[in-house]
């Protein structure tokens, strides 16, 4: 395990580069990759050719479609069409932790379940929210196999500073996901 002395996009490669190198040493079939913009993603798929990674497919999610702004997608419709190209799937769709429960408690001044659950992996940071989050929404879309340890990447803003070994669950039965190994993680979660 490595922890890092900051967080966001200065730990992008570091933290993509043991994402690759934990999925090799485990023969892992798919690495996820939240990527907001697709600069994450479309480093992940470089660094995954460079070190030869054919065996590991990449799954990529983004924030869904209206997620800062109503309407508006914040994915870069050039590298999702490079990536698509590449035959690597972007998935956007609402957030598994973001969902009606956010509307209702904005709404209503509460606080609900999968709020609870947000905050609570936050306390390992955000990252660590992030690739479970992202992991359970690829395998609820069928871009990862159920069952199967897969690594998960992801960041605290920008970039990339989180990586786990995991074996997701469905939403459904989430608290049947199993979070194998921290890879990687900032040690400061709070700038």
């Amino acid at each position: 395990m490595v922890y890092w002395d900051t967080f966001g996009p200065s730990q992008t490669d570091s933290t993509l580069n043991c994402a690759i190198n934990r999925a090799k040493e485990r023969s892992v079939s798919h690495l996820v990759v939240a990527s907001t913009t697709g600069k994450t993603a479309r480093r992940a798929h470089e660094l995954m050719r460079e070190h030869k990674l054919a065996h590991t497919k990449l799954v990529v999610v983004s924030h869904h479609t209206g997620y800062r702004e109503p309407g508006v997608n914040e994915f870069d419709p050039g590298i999702r069409e490079e990536l698509a190209s590449s035959g690597v799937p972007v998935l956007t769709t609402t957030h598994l932790m973001a969902n009606i429960e956010r509307g209702m408690s904005r709404k209503f001044q509460g606080i609900y379940p999968g709020e609870i659950v947000a905050y609570t992996l936050r306390m390992f940071g955000q990252g660590t929210k992030v690739c479970v989050e992202c992991s359970v929404m690829a395998l609820d879309a069928g871009l990862i196999p159920y069952g199967k340890e897969i690594v998960a990447v992801a960041g605290s803003g920008r970039g990339a500073d989180s990586a786990l070994l995991l074996r997701p669950s469905h939403a459904h039965s989430f608290f049947d996901t199993e979070i194998l190994e921290v890879i990687c993680k900032p040690r400061v979660l709070k700038g």
